[in-house]
């Protein structure tokens, strides 16, 4: 006689099962994550169901509006989903634990309740006391928003049937859980299943529904990796929940641009939009100070204006230490070896601290420039005028390269009272005429020092 309950193999990254363990995934290439889990047979095994087949329909007679999206009150994250949510859609919100994704759904489910939106908010990790408690924090919520604190999809299904709600949040879908797959809450399959029932839900019948994921240690939704590729937005909540700014950042979104932030600000009351991410990200900023210097970034359609800090010193070891926090460290080591080959500086028995003021993390190439004058700042102790912004990228030749959107970043920098911008030579040739800021173009990592001193 057969047993009623055996076990298989999943691969953590992609989902994958198999019969047996393998030190590779055959599908994602991923060595040692397969899990053994138990599995039981479906109750529906061996039963034939009936089933009304979908017929083909032609492209041109399916009827869409493009304009129709419910705009969730907060502009941050309207312009991170790409102007606002699109109706059935399944968005996934990651990020750490106590980082704010809970407090930022509540705030969604406020101001929707307050456009007499029908909003579901079902919650497997809070009791209804604990959400009524941070609720009042946030503020007074309309009648039009509904609690449940469930973990059974079964359950979930039916009360999604009954009060067919436009708007669905789950918190969180690591503790979700069908009953007829035996493995417990937040195993590869149970999260599998769990995101494919909510899927169906939200294709079906036309609800958009907010998943909300915890990350592994490595930074990434914990579960498999299938399930980023089901959903059809990804989010992730950034920033150092012991600091006060969050940025919210989109991974992957099929109706908008993944190239765009939203910044915030955690307070008494909930979370607050950061209007002018670049005023923020320069409060503080010493003057006078060597190794201090301001580049530009773009972050979508937004250029952000950031502080990079550099100390460069002695070292009294026989390798030198080099740190980067907010950047790639390996891109700070191949900057210093740039400067050092082709102008000439004694880096190597240096150690070299660099750091993006605010917290925030940024790897566009536009920002070399910023952290090689930067060093150069700290180690010849010169300090570079408060009022001068730099970016470009830095190649290997110690050539400065053009970067796109440069007339976004000398107007957002203008805006915010710089008076001059040290930009490559190629990008100021394309610029046009802009009145009331000096313009200095750079062909090389030489000339840009040598404006400094």
């Amino acid at each position: 006689m057969a047993k009623a309950k055996t076990t298989a193999y999943f691969c953590q990254s992609c989902g994958y099962e198999s019969s047996k363990w393998m030190g590779q995934c055959p599908a994602c290439r991923e060595w040692n994550t397969f899990v053994e889990e138990p599995v039981a047979p479906s109750k529906n095994a061996g039963k034939l169901q009936k089933r009304t087949a979908n017929e083909p329909v032609k492209l041109s007679s399916i009827e869409t509006n493009t304009e129709d999206r419910i705009h969730t009150g907060i502009h941050e994250l309207d312009r991170v989903l790409g102007g606002g949510i699109v109706a059935g859609s399944l968005i996934l919100v990651g990020g750490d634990p106590g980082i704010g994704k809970s407090t930022l759904l509540l705030q969604v489910c406020q101001n929707l309740s307050t456009q007499n939106r029908k909003v579901l908010y079902i919650s497997g990790e809070e009791s209804l006391r604990q959400i009524k408690i941070r609720a009042e924090r946030i503020g007074s919520f309309t009648n039009d928003l509904l609690l449940l604190c469930e973990t059974n999809l079964e359950v979930i299904e039916g009360a999604i049937n009954r009060m067919k709600p436009e708007i669905v949040i789950i918190d969180s879908i690591q503790t979700m859980y069908r009953e007829d797959v035996s493995s417990a809450p937040g195993s590869v399959s149970q999260v599998r299943e769990s995101t494919s029932t909510f899927m169906q839900i939200a294709k079906g019948m036309n609800i958009s529904i907010f998943l909300v994921g915890h990350v592994t240690k490595e930074g990434v939704v914990a579960g498999p990796r299938v399930l980023e590729h089901m959903v059809d937005t990804v989010l992730y909540f950034e920033g150092d929940r012991h600091a006060a700014y969050r940025i919210l950042r989109g991974v992957k979104n099929r109706f908008g641009s993944t190239n765009e932030i939203g910044v915030f600000e955690m307070r008494e009351k909930g979370l607050a939009e950061v209007a002018n991410p670049s005023e923020f990200m320069l409060n503080g900023k010493p003057e006078g100070a060597s190794g201090s210097v301001v580049a530009c970034s773009m972050e979508g359609t937004r250029p952000i204006l950031i502080e990079i800090q550099a100390l460069v010193c002695h070292s009294n070891f026989g390798i030198p230490r080099r740190t980067a926090a907010g950047t790639d460290f390996n891109r700070v080591n191949l900057l210093m070896a740039v400067l050092e080959k082709r102008v000439g500086l004694q880096l190597s028995a240096c150690d070299a601290y660099v750091n993006l003021a605010g917290g925030i993390k940024m790897n566009e190439p536009a920002v070399d420039l910023g952290i090689v004058m930067a060093i150069v700042s700290s180690f010849k102790n010169r300090p570079i005028d408060d009022k001068t912004i730099v970016f470009g990228e830095v190649g290997l030749s110690g050539e400065v390269r053009a970067v796109n959107m440069a007339e976004q970043r000398v107007l957002e920098a203008k805006k915010l009272g710089f008076e001059t911008v040290i930009l490559p030579k190629v990008s100021l040739d394309s610029l046009p005429d802009i009145k009331g800021i000096v313009l200095k173009g750079v062909k090389t990592v030489r000339d840009a020092i040598g404006l400094i001193g």
